[in-house]
């Protein structure tokens, strides 16, 4: 990959977490990285009925008020006890309260699964469009596999991190250093996958 690219790119996104974790990713292909806040972005009602949707949903409504290429994710949890729930609706799994009340709500739909059975992983779908009605969108996608534990653990991370178990870390993805964390997690994949696809998209542009 090497595509040193002086170009702002959208994050389209509020989570400060989220940006910190891009920006890493991103920063060696010479992307600007510019999160949504910064120009007063109406979001985007987020009403679709996959990762898949949202993305792209998110990412066209950020290129449509930014006047700017666009990079958005839709990312979630899915427990496979609870038949893939928290999913779609992980952010707002709570209702209100943040990510704590949604780790609250997590364990407690949990109380009575045993260990064995506390399988779940963390799925990112990444978009990245041109312009609010670009027709070709480039999409990536992301898996991280673990278990869920019976209480938080960890400082480091968000949303569910404290509680997502990695057991080719022997930690929760929320005590893994970041650099680490970008390595293994299902952003970080997609992230990655869509780094190499940019700089692809870039050496065909700059050759016709």
């Amino acid at each position: 990959m090497v595509a040193m690219i002086k170009q702002q790119l959208i994050l389209a996104t509020g989570n400060c977490g989220k940006l910190r974790e891009v920006q890493s990713l991103l920063q060696p292909l010479g992307y600007e990285l510019l999160p949504q806040s910064d120009f007063k972005v109406i979001e985007a009602d987020e009403n679709g009925l996959s990762f898949v949707e949202n993305a792209l949903i998110k990412a066209r409504n950020a290129a449509q008020q930014c006047g700017l290429p666009a990079l958005a994710d839709d990312s979630g949890l899915l427990v496979d006890a609870l038949a893939g729930a928290p999913g779609i609706h992980s952010a707002r799994y709570a209702r209100s309260g943040g990510d704590t009340a949604n780790n609250i709500r997590l364990l407690e739909a949990l109380a009575n699964v045993p260990e064995e059975q506390r399988t779940a992983h963390f799925q990112c779908v990444m978009v990245f469009v041109l312009s609010p009605t670009d027709p070709t969108p480039l999409i990536t996608h992301g898996r991280w596999q673990g278990k869920i534990l019976r209480a938080p653990l960890g400082s480091n991370g968000f949303g569910y991190d404290p509680l997502f178990w990695v057991e080719s870390e022997q930690t929760t993805a929320a005590q893994l250093p970041p650099d680490r964390k970008n390595q293994l997690s299902h952003r970080g994949q997609a992230l990655r996958k869509m780094a190499e696809l940019l700089a692809a998209h870039c050496s065909l542009a700059t050759s016709t």
